[in-house]
């Protein structure tokens, strides 16, 4: 919005043209000088400038908003996209109903708490069919650290699942719903995504 032109923000016409003939041309060169250099810059009066430099910057800066109305249309563009439940009843109350779809969810904590293990349930209950709490879809986990356990998943799947991992062939269909990337740098993650 800096770089947005003066000549287009309907400033009166007489203004205006003489930011354009000073070669002040965006917002940014109107703001980025005191009142009392665009006075001498522009051969106008202080009420004149003031007047001017207050309507650019209520056309340039975004509409005040506060914490409660950013929460709620976030709350409302994500009853659009859904969640993923974790299966942990206060942790999905606590993220409105589980992991949202659509933004990038990033779990830190310290060594040994389980964040792996929390991640490879996630992906075990992303690929399960829908009749059993899943949403049959496929996932894709990075994996920076190397710590993704093809044997940990399918434990964790029949153990918590054995009604479904018990025939034969589920478990091979669910492991092929999940690809597990292993970028060594950015610049191959963001190739090995431009290519999925």
């Amino acid at each position: 919005m800096a770089n947005k032109l003066i000549s287009e923000m309907g400033l009166p016409k007489s203004i205006a043209n003489i930011f354009a003939a000073r070669n002040i041309k965006t917002a940014k060169d109107a703001l980025s000088l005191t009142a009392f250099e665009l006075m001498e810059l522009l051969d106008v009066g202080l009420a004149d400038v003031i007047c001017a430099t207050a309507y650019i910057s209520e056309t340039i800066c975004p509409p005040c908003e506060t914490a409660l109305s950013l929460l709620e249309q976030r709350v409302q563009n994500e009853q659009f996209s859904g969640h993923l439940p974790t299966g942990l009843s206060g942790l999905d109350k606590a993220l409105c109903g589980g992991i949202p779809f659509g933004v990038v969810t990033e779990l830190v904590g310290p060594a040994g708490i389980g964040k792996t293990q929390f991640c490879l349930k996630l992906a075990l209950l992303a690929s399960l069919p829908e009749n059993y709490g899943g949403f049959g879809g496929h996932v894709i986990y990075i994996d920076v650290e190397s710590k993704f356990s093809s044997r940990r998943i399918i434990e964790m799947a029949v153990r918590s699942f054995p009604d479904f991992f018990c025939y034969e062939g589920r478990v091979q269909e669910m492991a092929a719903r999940i690809v597990v990337l292993r970028p060594a740098s950015l610049s191959e993650f963001t190739d090995r995504c431009c290519i999925i």
